[in-house]
């Protein structure tokens, strides 16, 4: 008897707690109650599915096709497919900005819209130190995202991030801005992401990052999850510099960089009582190359930066992000402290030159190496080549040829010219002095 008046007793709360559900409301005196669903109704059509497929053969041997013909091995094949996301930032256009992790070494790239069309995707270009790539469809009727000015956003302003998950079709996550300009992360080459505590899932890259207007934001990138799952710390590239890449690839294909010519450094509490500056926002010039536009420009050793064309610069990190994202021969306008005193001083970018290795020695085939203000840097080392098995690593500083030490390239050719291997190379590291061998 007990226990059928408990089960009625439960049945009967049951009952309640749905009729409550029921009946929640959804205005409270005439007054709709706040929901993200209008802007989302919006917003959603220009945020897109993107599946790449990569072909890789099984056999190495396969690739061969007099070894296939010979030996009777079949041409297969396996198929990688990657599930992210991309945003619609022009639609007369068919422009699709995304991550260009999500489509690096594809062969075939498709994109799927909200209303279920399917369509193959040109790579218009692509720049892996910012992890954009700037896609292109044959479609019609699109609807593109508006962009918001990234530079005006504030800690704590509400965002919502729009993706494709685990291939389960569009989803929405809430948060807020936790954190800006965060870098050194080592995800990419230039870094100044916005932190979000909203979900960001793996093919939530290059989705859309929006404000509560329905405004794109930011292109989601990347979580950090040292445990695997999502612990609410996501980043997404601001939408000021995704623009300007995106820009740059429109009309070039890649991002043209360039830079002053100059050698800088954090100004920390040391150096800015030294100085006799206040605080430690802005960087310090080290040094400057010669021949280059900084050399030519009224800089100085010494002089520290504080503003870049009008916007404060608090580091290094920061003054290297909007160089990065201004075209060769652009003028620039640099607010200095020098002696105490503000000076304007009015300079160009110039163009990066780089050469490859192999140019001056079958030993340095696989670097990319260009003249600095300390000495000649890796720009870039082709994994697996020569260069790369003997040591060579990107960002290392050539310093010395032969234990004597090197100014430029020019210097590092006449030196390797007039001797015989073995060769013995001095590098900087990380501040580290190490030597590799060239036998």
């Amino acid at each position: 008897m007990k226990r059928n008046y408990q089960h009625l007793l439960f049945l009967f709360l049951l009952s309640l707690n749905i009729n409550c559900l029921a009946g929640l409301p959804t205005s409270v005196d005439g007054q709709m109650l706040p929901s993200l669903a209008p802007m989302l109704e919006k917003v959603m059509p220009a945020v897109v599915n993107i599946s790449s497929t990569t072909h890789v053969r099984e056999n190495a041997l396969a690739a061969d096709p007099f070894f296939r013909y010979f030996f009777d091995i079949p041409d297969k094949s396996q198929q990688g497919q990657s599930l992210g996301s991309g945003v619609i930032v022009e639609a007369k256009k068919g422009y699709v900005l995304t991550n260009y992790h999500v489509i690096s070494k594809a062969d075939e790239i498709n994109v799927t819209l909200q209303d279920g069309r399917k369509f193959n995707a040109e790579i218009i270009g692509s720049d892996p130190e910012t992890d954009i790539t700037l896609l292109k469809i044959p479609a019609e009727k699109l609807m593109e995202l508006p962009l918001a000015n990234s530079d005006q956003l504030r800690v704590g302003d509400f965002v919502v991030a729009i993706g494709n998950p685990f291939g389960l079709g569009q989803t929405v996550t809430s948060g807020i801005v936790s954190a800006l300009g965060r870098s050194g992360l080592g995800i990419e080459g230039y870094e100044d992401f916005i932190q979000t505590d909203a979900s960001i899932n793996p093919g939530n890259s290059g989705g859309a990052l929006v404000n509560l207007r329905g405004e794109l934001i930011g292109i989601n990138t990347a979580i950090l999850a040292p445990n695997g799952g999502n612990i609410g710390i996501g980043f997404a590239i601001p939408v000021n510099m995704a623009h300007q890449i995106a820009q740059h690839l429109a009309e070039f294909g890649k991002v043209q960089r360039g830079n002053l010519g100059i050698n800088i450094q954090d100004l920390d509490t040391e150096l800015a009582s030294a100085f006799g500056l206040k605080n430690n926002k802005g960087v310090v010039i080290i040094a400057i190359a010669p021949n280059s536009s900084a050399a030519k420009s009224d800089l100085k050793p010494g002089d520290v930066i504080i503003a870049i064309n009008d916007q404060p610069v608090d580091s290094v990190t920061g003054l290297r992000n909007r160089i990065g994202l201004l075209r060769v021969g652009s003028a620039v306008k640099l607010k200095v402290i020098r002696k105490g005193q503000t000076h304007d001083v009015e300079t160009t970018i110039e163009n990066t030159a780089t050469i490859d290795g192999a140019t001056l020695n079958a030993y340095l085939n696989g670097l990319v190496l260009q003249d600095s203000p300390d000495g000649i840097k890796v720009i870039d080392v082709v994994r697996h080549s020569f260069a790369w098995t003997v040591g060579f690593r990107k960002d290392d500083i050539i310093v010395g040829f032969n234990r004597f030490v090197i100014k430029d390239l020019e210097d590092l050719k006449d030196r390797i010219a007039r001797r015989v291997p073995p060769y013995l190379i001095q590098i900087m590291r990380h501040g580290d002095l190490l030597s590799v061998l060239l036998r």
